[in-house]
């Protein structure tokens, strides 16, 4: 299979992240997740105060991006043909390159920034999606913000709803649905290392297939 890609998508509270942490240390393998705005940052010469503002959230107003244009740099600021880019897209395109050249060099785990969907060319990439049920992402939020229960949920659903509408705004999938995905999993069901476990089978049996083996 090459190097094997395993991209992340996730609710808020669902413990995706720690879905994703457990699994690379099973594959012995990095786990992008902040670090991908690291990347792209130091790959695209744009500062990483833009990756931040952008990641992850709907389109930006065009006075933002007007301002913060003049501090864009490097090629995604000067080549032929994006000068008139508005930066939320130019910010996407940089991001999406280091995703495919992380890809091309190595296998990892990668945590969001439609990743899924950066790498839907490539044979050696199992995307998945984590769930879970509300209760479960509540008390996760709470212990984590030592918030309570009506700040929990604002915050779940806020950040739920800047996801999707980035992921469905620069993909031609819908963020949290069945079919933009290999496998969907709810932690509310099976928990985290559950969810590594059925990953791993997933990602055993396809190898299997793949060699011709069942």
């Amino acid at each position: 299979m090459g190097n094997l890609i395993v991209t992340i998508g996730r609710e808020f509270g669902s413990a995706g992240k720690n879905v994703g942490l457990s699994l690379s240390e099973h594959l012995n393998v990095p786990c992008y997740d902040k670090e991908l705005l690291e990347r792209a940052a130091k790959e695209s010469e744009f500062c990483e105060e833009i990756f931040e503002h952008h990641d992850e959230k709907p389109t930006n107003s065009f006075l933002y991006s007007l301002v913060m244009d003049s501090h864009a740099l490097g090629t995604y600021q000067t080549a032929p043909g994006l000068l008139d880019m508005p930066l939320n897209q130019k910010v996407f395109l940089a991001q999406f390159d280091t995703i495919k050249k992380i890809a091309d060099q190595e296998s990892c785990v990668m945590i969001g920034r439609c990743a899924d969907y950066a790498l839907q060319d490539y044979d050696n990439v199992v995307s998945v999606f984590i769930r879970a049920d509300e209760e479960f992402k509540l008390a996760r939020l709470m212990e984590r913000y030592q918030c309570n229960e009506k700040t929990a949920r604002d915050l779940m659903i806020k950040t739920d709803k800047k996801r999707a509408s980035y992921y469905d705004y620069y993909t031609s999938k819908k963020w949290g649905a069945a079919s933009s995905y290999d496998l969907c999993i709810n932690t509310s069901d099976v928990g985290i290392e559950g969810a590594v476990d059925v990953i791993l089978n997933y990602i055993d049996i396809k190898k299997k297939h793949k060699e011709g083996l069942i």
